[in-house]
């Protein structure tokens, strides 16, 4: 049976952010050969009243035609923000509505938040003691009301195994192709994002916000230092290197890539080197230290305690849990 995933519909909400997991998780088909076109996942909305009307923060009304009983049928309740939270954005705590609507979910759901979503999970105390993100611009307000909660605000998404929050609107998009990827893998989440057309991997320890996310006309961009590194991976890359690639110097060239990307340029290659080496494992039949070279890593040891830093896993368990033509 396909994941069942539940998003939970509040008056005030977001029609972009609702749309969110419909177009990724309803996009997402399997691609080998016994399962080819098979949907990987149910979507369904639903409210916290009876079927009807449910206000949006633009000027139309959506219906909604299942009530809070199609949480208990969910194995993932996504919540998307909403501008209308009252008691749990004033106060911190569930309405009665809400918590009716919540003790129809069952013990070990996987609970997703998009955006101020997150106000919900902790006010439900999903999140406590817990990492979180929310939008940067309610940072400071969901920390304050919520102290039990390990609140970065600078982050794209945090994944916490079977609690995951973003920050809003496009993070939300990020955070459900990672979902994707982590249940099948990298090649699904791939035709996904070419389905949809958008980036296929954005890590949740990017930025959530770029003081210059387009530098100005007048400046150089990194564009041509990271299409030149892309294309030799495998080989060692220096961080002179780089800069040279743009004509700058080291400092210029690290704090341009930073205000363009994000992230420091060591981080972003070792970000691409993982993906490189996840694509490998799952697509060919590489012996381990091959992909380790064809990745950029040089030795297996050093592949390992990279995956295991972004993943959690070992090669050998990655390629076993996400091997292509496997049953």
């Amino acid at each position: 049976m396909p994941h069942r995933i539940a998003v939970l519909a509040l008056d005030g909400l977001l029609p972009f952010e609702l749309g969110i997991p419909q177009r990724i998780f309803g996009r997402a088909f399997g691609i080998e050969p016994h399962e080819k076109g098979r949907g990987l996942y149910e979507v369904v909305t639903c409210s916290v009243r009876p079927p009807g009307p449910v206000r949006t923060d633009a000027d139309f009304t959506i219906t909604v035609e299942r009530g809070p009983e199609a949480l208990a049928t969910a194995d993932t309740v996504v919540i998307p923000a909403s501008y209308e939270l009252g008691p749990v954005f004033d106060e911190g705590r569930l309405t009665d509505e809400l918590a009716a609507a919540f003790a129809h979910i069952r013990p070990g759901t996987r609970m997703v938040s998009i955006c101020t979503g997150s106000y919900v999970l902790a006010a439900a105390g999903c999140l406590d003691g817990r990492p979180a993100t929310t939008h940067w611009s309610h940072a400071d307000h969901f920390q304050q009301l919520f102290p039990e909660v390990r609140v970065d605000p600078d982050v794209l998404f945090i994944d916490d195994g079977d609690v995951l929050t973003s920050a809003g609107v496009a993070a939300g998009i990020d955070l459900c192709l990672h979902i994707v990827r982590r249940d099948h893998g990298t090649a699904v989440a791939n035709d996904v994002a070419r389905r949809t057309v958008v980036p296929p991997h954005r890590d949740g320890g990017q930025a959530q916000y770029i003081q210059r996310p387009l530098p100005e006309a007048r400046f150089a961009t990194t564009t041509t230092a990271r299409s030149w590194a892309l294309g030799r991976l495998e080989r060692p890359i220096l961080l002179r290197d780089m800069a040279q690639q743009e004509s700058m110097s080291v400092r210029t060239f690290t704090r341009r890539f930073r205000e363009e990307v994000g992230v420091s340029p060591v981080q972003w290659l070792t970000r691409q080197r993982v993906e490189r080496a996840r694509h490998l494992l799952e697509s060919t039949d590489l012996s381990i230290d091959q992909v380790a070279r064809d990745a950029g890593f040089g030795t297996p040891t050093s592949l390992r305690q990279h995956l295991q830093a972004a993943l959690g896993v070992s090669p050998t368990v990655y390629r076993r849990t996400f091997r292509a033509g496997s049953a």
